[in-house]
């Protein structure tokens, strides 16, 4: 289901489908809590899950009502906004997740909610690039007007001071809320180029991740 709801605004060229889309997942989530889903392998999947580990309802709705909105295909009007979407996106996604591994605890859910706030900012910084090329910007425009900075700058790929500047803005807030390591890599890394969020160095996935943060696991020093 995550994966299909991430997908629908790219797969789009207009937002009535998308409203559909979204429609149709809001009542498979009804359905599914009325004990009826529909007749689709996700939804069935999804039913038995949430059997299975009494998944909470209000995740799912969040991440479909903040995916609704994300439609509008317009920047985020400031870091806050930005922080919201990744809230009730990534961090729904994550307290489900706990859910699923039986974990129901304040503390764990607190830094849930600070590394889907991460990994919202750090996804956003991610995609720069690849929106750029397709003539878009979502980056908040806050930071981006208090260094004079212009959607047309990011769309051209300009590599001055004050461009890099919103980056080192919209990075260090996400430093702020934790270091974990596969967000804290990305960090690491733009750091590195000066904050030029174009270096052909930041888009390269890290093959070595996944042991990575196996070996982070078995230490216990996330």
């Amino acid at each position: 289901m995550w994966n299909w709801l991430r997908q629908i605004k790219d797969s789009i060229t207009q937002k009535t489908a998308g409203l559909m889309r979204m429609q149709f997942w809001r009542d498979t989530v009804e359905g599914i809590y009325g004990n009826n889903p529909p007749h689709q392998p996700v939804a069935t999947e999804l039913w038995k899950a949430v059997r299975r580990h009494n998944l909470t309802k209000m995740w799912f709705m969040k991440i479909i009502d903040e995916r609704e909105k994300n439609l509008d295909d317009r920047a985020y009007r400031n870091i806050q906004e930005l922080e919201t979407y990744a809230e009730n996106t990534q961090s729904a996604l994550l307290y489900l997740t706990l859910e699923t591994l039986g974990v129901r605890d304040i503390h764990a859910d607190h830094a849930a909610s600070h590394i889907g706030k991460a990994q919202g900012i750090v996804t956003c910084l991610r995609a720069t690039p690849y929106h750029c090329t397709r003539r878009k910007v979502f980056l908040p425009m806050d930071i981006c007007m208090l260094h004079g900075v212009s959607q047309e700058d990011f769309i051209r790929g300009k590599q001055e001071k004050n461009v890099r500047d919103v980056i080192y803005d919209i990075a260090s807030q996400a430093h702020i809320h934790l270091e974990h390591v596969a967000l804290d890599d990305y960090l690491y890394n733009v750091r590195k180029v000066d904050f030029n969020i174009f270096h052909p160095s930041l888009q390269k996935k890290s093959t070595l991740l996944p042991s990575y943060l196996y070996i982070r696991s078995w230490k216990k020093t996330y």
